[in-house]
Formats: C-alpha cells, structure tokens, sequence
C-alpha cells in the first residue's frame, strides 16, 4: 500500500480517513490470534439498513465511483448538487470499490474538514485517458470533475443537494471529502483484469499485476498457473493474463482471485483486444445453435403474403416517384426523396429495418440482445448485438430486395418546413446502395452527369441522374435544417477521430489520418435527428406516463466555470452561457493566424469534457430495436402489446447505459491499442502539436496530424534542458528551454502555455 498522497499547490478540502468513527466501526478490534495477528486494512461495510436510513437522513451520498487513472489512490464522485467532487483519498477510503461502481459514502461535518494544497493550473485529465500504461506518470494535483451526475430524484435527495450546495460556498478548493465509501450498491465493474503474473518464491501463490493500475494486485493460486510457470517463469515475464476477482478480504492489500485465461504476448493486437473485451464484459460468443434457431430456417427468406396486408407497400412506382437511397456504413437504414408536383414540395422519407418482425419478446434472441445491448465497434471489427444472419441478410436493405421496414415519411418544403408526417410498418425495395464517397461525389459535382459504372448497380426504373438529383434533393434539405438547428441554438463538437488503413491479411495497421466529416455524413446525421426526434414526440404522445427517452444531461457546472476561467486567462472570448453562444464562439472568435484551426481542435476537446453522454430514461423499452416508434404502432395496429413492468424498464435502460458506456470505451482502447502498434512498427513520429493544458512538470497536448490527445513529462524529454514551473496571478507559466541545434546558437525558450509544443 503506497503512503498517503500529500498534495502541494492551490486549496482542496479533504478529510483523513483516521480518527473517525462509523457505525460499522463500533467493537471492531485487530482479527487474529497471538503471533499472527493481522491488521483490519479496510472497515466493514454498514448494513443495508443503517445505509438507507443514512441516505434518507443526508448522512450518506450515493454515487458512481470514478478512480484517477494517472493517480490511482485517488477517487472521486459527483456531490448531489453536480458543482464539485466528492474526493476519496487513499485505497483504504474507497474501501475495495473499483471504477465505476456504485458506492455509498460518508459525508463528515464540515469541522471535521481540511484543508491541503491541490493543483492550480492546467484542465484536469479526462476520463478518457487510459488506465491501462504500465508506466506511472507525473502525478496531476487538482482532482478531476466526475462523469457522472447522480441527479435529485427524491426530496431527500434534493435536500441533500442543497445541504452540500451551502456548506460548499463556504469552501475554497474544488472537492469534499467523507471519511470513506461505507457501502458498494452495485459492483459495475467486471471485475476481470488483464496484467502479468509474479512468481514468488515458498508462496502458495502467484502475484498477478494489472495494466489497470486502479485494479489492486491479486494473490492467483499456483494450480491456476501454467504447469511450468514455477520452474521457467521468466519465460512468462511478457504473458498477458486474464485474472478474476473473487475477494477481497478487509485484512489485506490484496485481492483474491483465478486465472481465467491466458492471452498472449503483450503489445500483439489480438492479445489485447481480447483483454480489452473481457474486462469491460463485452459478449464476444458466438451466437448458440438456440439464438439462431429464432430465425427463419429457409434460405433465401421471402416477406409472407399475408404480410403486405399490414404494411404500407412503398415499392410501388405508380404510386409516385419513390427514389430510395441508403448510405454505407447504414446498412440498415435508408433515405428517400421524391418531388411532389405540388407547389415544388419534397416528400422525404427514412426507412429503418423493422427488426421486431424477426424477434419475438421473450425468446431465445430477445434475451442475448438485451444481454448485449448494443454492438461494439473495433479498429478491426464489430462484435454485434444481433447475429450477423439478422443484420447482413434479412434486414439488410440491399438494393432490388423486398425488405420489412418501418418508415417516418414527411411532406417538407425546400425550406425544410415540415407539412405532415407520417408514421408506418412498410415494405420497400432499395434502388442503389451508395457510400459516402459516392454520395459525397455526387455533392461536389452537382452538373457533373454521371455514367452508371460510376456507381454501383442501379434499378432499370430509376436512371441515374434521377438518383443524382434525390442525393442534391437530400443535401439541399439537410443544409436547410442544419442551419435551423444551429440558428435555433445547438451545439456540435466535432473532435478529431482517428482512423486506420488495415492489412487485408494480417490486420496490422498499415497507415492512420484523421477521418474526414464530409456533407455526405452531415446528410445522413441530420435525417436521422430529424426522425430520432419526431420519433420521441410520437411515443411521448402515445404513452405519456411510460415513455423511456435517450437525453443528455446538463454540462457538468463546475468543469465549465473552470474552463471558462481559463479561456479568460488565455485571453479567449469564449461565451459559455449557452449551447448557442458556445457554438458561435468556437466558429467564429478564435482568431484567423495560422494556428486558427488547431486552436479551435484543442477547444472543441476541452469543451466535450463537461459534457455528459446521453442516457436512456424511462419509457416503453422494446430491448431488440435501437429506434423504437414500432412499440407506438404495436398499439394501434398490428402488433402485441409489450408485457413489461416499470422496474424491469428501469432496470434495462440502466444496463444499457452501463453496455453503451463500455462500448465507447472499449472503442477508444482499441484506436489506441492500434496507434501505439502503428508507431512501434513505424518509429518515431514527428508532428506538430498544441499545448491544451500545463502542470508542474508536464504538460498536455493534442497532436493535430492525429487526434491524439498525450501528457508530455519534461523530465527525460529529449532536446530539452530545463524548464521553471511559476504563477502568474491565478494562472500557471511554464518555461521550456530548448538546446539550441547548432553549436554557438542560444537556446530556444518557450513560455507561454499556448506557444507551440515541438
């Protein structure tokens, strides 16, 4: 167990974790006999009861726990009011909880508080930084702001808020610290790690060391090791393992737990990425013989006649010009766009694969899509929610292909005025299947004629200028509601993404670039918010007292008054009242220099970090369908009326919050498995980048050429000869000199936290 953190710099309340007693403490004593006593490391948890009277007195606060990846004895979460963090410092003070899950913990009274120094300068880390370097890094002061916001649902709740609100303005540093976590609600975190395992001599046991170094090391019996790993364990010094925790007693430092798999050499992508996926519990099986017997058995599968009786039939040419087009990677989704000869007017569809036809509520392929909740997407490939029979086959909207859909058709003017709406189970016959690149080149060349082996193949009855001419349809209309969305005051932060060239063979990273966001995905983007939100208010309107809807909760307060103080110091005109004026100012008040646009990429960053990711809450829930609006019509026409309980919605949406979380981190790890494999192989990179925050002996960039966001220590770094760490005013300057490159030259100095990083 490393010694207590002592903390240098600004202010930051924080209470010891000594001298303190709870209710559970009550008669503890040290456990073990004479001569071999062991020392209690960790206090026993409180009862359920005591913790319920706790939290409706406002002794206690309930919350996700969020650990410091950089700094793994410390860990936060949200006070009730969202302004501040709730600081836990020290293993012994999370009392055995991991990341993410959901922890109980004890507010003391604002006497028994302390005050230590914290970090002044720079944004804290994000999240979003991985855990999982095995080398320890300069250790940041000032306490990153949580992810997430544990809201007032109930009044004592809200009382709680406001308790913590009041005591808060009387204190000056940026967390409040309780005594410790004194309860674990839920254990979110899989408790499956990937590290190396540690031969030890005359012990019963092997020493398994996580990547994750806010994993605690684990005691792994010798039987689960490989057979020859006490005799040769260095040839396993470079093994990746998978260990599961069983235990952890409150008597050691140490937890307990069982090889579950051995992976392969560290640092080889399929190794890792099978790491990655057990410990964020993603279900990489192949689907049983049971799941995919839920699906039709006969191939090539035809729509049942009797099915067209319940659909609205959207193949029909005579029945008006109907020009489908759907956009790859969106498989199953398309677009369609016709001319009404009335008033010039545009009849304008989105048509999405009815999956609910093929998966009945309660079967065998209900269950595993509720399990998966959501398919995950890797460098080099997808592990799906639904078999790949269900996604590539019968709900694929391949061109010239009678499909089941569900379809939300407008009739909209070429203002994007919306006339009607209308709402329906279809059948539709896709016309072409164009990429963005397609789609793109049709955009940029709008008089250009193009000739059909220019685009893949199309349907007899739809000529290709006719499709040429839907795509600008489309694009106009995009435009058109694009500018509405933004003049009507929302807000994008369009990051950088990186992406990879990938060996056909081995699928080795050849290459990387930043992914282009073109009109062609703008196109695509807005549709789809046009119909996610007539798709809201539609099952609002039908089910306003059980409706779960996906929402982004407000930015976190205190990140954005952080970051606004810092944009002042920097000398940025950058207004955060609201998501409007936010927008503008990224768009149009950073300046026209050379570094504009970089200027604008390290903002957009810092600006995404208080932002929440959305979250589904509480309506009728159909776990086999990412777009819901079937359930509205299940009620009124068709379909059978779905059997589910509130709890049982509840309980879903919040594992698919929890399953979207971890889908987007597992996509993350794998963009950087990828990266640091790309430039082992490559060598070293050189690229310009831009410093997005500094602190006492580092500092972080985002490099440009890649989306790449580092924390750059200066001890060690080449070419660099000294550096001096001091405050102006509120803010922190770093001094970096450079040795000159040619003898005789003076060294280069850089001062400023905005001058460029080399």
């Amino acid at each position: 167990m490393d010694p207590p953190h002592q903390s240098k710099g600004g202010n930051r309340l924080l209470f010891s974790s000594s001298g303190v007693t709870t209710p559970s403490d009550k008669g503890k004593k040290t456990r073990g006999s004479q001569g071999g006593s062991k020392k209690q490391v960790f206090e026993a948890y409180m009862t359920t009861e005591d913790v319920s009277h706790g939290l409706k007195r406002g002794e206690l606060i309930q919350g996700s726990i969020r650990i410091n990846p950089k700094k793994y004895h410390e860990a936060f979460i949200a006070a009730p009011d969202g302004k501040r963090d709730i600081f836990l410092d020290g293993t012994a003070a999370r009392n055995r909880a991991l990341n993410g899950d959901v922890v109980v913990v004890q507010v003391l009274p604002q006497e028994q508080w302390k005050v230590v120094k914290s970090d002044s300068e720079g944004v804290s880390e994000p999240e979003t930084q991985s855990g999982r370097s095995q080398t320890p890094g300069k250790k940041t002061k000032r306490p990153p702001s949580p992810d997430v916001i544990v809201e007032a649902e109930t009044e004592a709740e809200e009382q709680l808020a406001k308790r913590v609100e009041n005591i808060s303005l009387n204190a000056t540093g940026t967390g409040i610290s309780p005594q410790q976590v004194v309860y674990i609600v839920e254990q979110k975190h899989s408790r499956a790690a990937t590290g190396f395992l540690k031969f030890l001599p005359d012990k019963p046991f092997a020493m398994f060391s996580p990547v994750d170094h806010r994993v605690p090391r684990v005691n792994v019996p010798l039987p689960d090791c490989p057979h020859d790993f006490c005799s040769r364990p260095g040839d396993y010094a470079n093994i990746l393992f998978i260990v599961r925790i069983t235990s952890w007693p409150d008597d050691s430092n140490f937890a307990e737990g069982r090889l579950a798999k051995t992976l392969g050499q560290a640092g080889e992508i399929e190794p890792e990425t099978e790491g990655i996926l057990i410990e964020y519990d993603v279900d990489f099986s192949e689907f049983s013989v049971e799941v995919l017997g839920c699906l039709p058995q006969k191939l090539p599968w035809t729509i049942p006649p009797e099915e067209f009786g319940n659909r609205r039939d959207l193949r029909r040419v005579f029945e008006f010009t109907h020009v489908c087009i759907y956009l790859w990677k969106s498989s199953m989704t398309k677009f369609s766009c016709n001319v009404l000869s009335l008033l010039g007017n545009f009849e304008l569809g989105v048509h999405i694969a009815d999956v609910s036809y093929f998966v009945e509520e309660g079967n065998a392929l209900d269950f595993i899509a509720s399990r998966r909740a959501t398919s995950v997407y890797m460098v080099q490939k997808v592990i799906p929610m639904l078999p790949r029979l269900l996604c590539e086959e019968l709900c694929s909207l391949n061109p010239l292909t009678d499909r089941l859909t569900f379809s939300v058709i407008w009739k909209i003017t070429p203002e994007g005025k919306i006339l009607s709406e209308w709402f329906g189970r279809s059948v539709i016959r896709s016309c072409v299947k164009l990429s963005y690149d397609h789609a793109q080149s049709m955009i940029e060349a709008p008089d250009k004629l193009f000739q059909a082996d220019e685009l893949p193949p199309c349907a007899a009855e739809h000529p290709v200028d006719e499709i040429h001419q839907a795509v600008l349809n489309l694009h106009s209309i995009a435009k058109r509601l694009r500018a509405q969305r933004f003049q009507g005051g929302a807000l994008r932060l369009d990051q950088l993404k990186l992406s990879f060239t990938l060996d056909r063979e081995t699928s080795m990273p050849q290459g990387c670039y930043v992914y282009q966001y073109r009109d062609s995905n703008k196109l695509v983007e807005e549709f789809m918010l046009l119909a996610n939100m007539a798709t809201a208010h539609q099952i609002y309107r039908s089910f306003p007292n059980k409706a779960l809807l996906r929402r982004h909760p407000p930015p976190q307060t205190k990140m954005v008054d952080d970051l606004q103080e810092f944009c002042d110091q920097m000398g940025l005109n950058i207004d955060f009242s609201t998501a409007g004026t936010l927008h503008k100012s990224l768009n149009e008040t950073l300046g026209d220099d050379e570094y504009t646009s970089a200027r604008k990429e390290v903002l957009t960053h810092m600006c995404s970090r208080p932002m929440q990711v959305s979250s589904y809450r509480w309506y009728l829930f159909l776990v086999s369908l990412h777009w819901l609006p079937v359930s509205v019509v299940s009620v009124h026409r068709c379909g059978p009326h779905l059997e589910l309980k509130g709890e049982e919605v509840q309980k879903q949406a919040s594992h698919c919050n929890d399953k979207k979380t971890a889908s987007k981190r597992v996509q993350e790890l794998s963009s950087e498995l990828f990266f640091s494999v790309f430039v082992k192989e490559s060598g070293p990179l050189d690229s310009e980048a831009m410093v997005m925050g500094i602190l006492d002996q580092a500092f972080d960039v985002l490099v440009l050429r890649y989306g790449v966001q580092k924390r750059i220590y200066c001890k060690g770094l080449h070419g660099l000869e000294t550096f001096h760490f001091h405050k102006v005013g509120k803010r922190g300057e770093l001094t970096l000199v450079w040795a000159a490159e040619e003898p005789g030259k003076p060294s280069v100095r850089q001062v400023r936290p905005r001058d460029r990083a080399k």
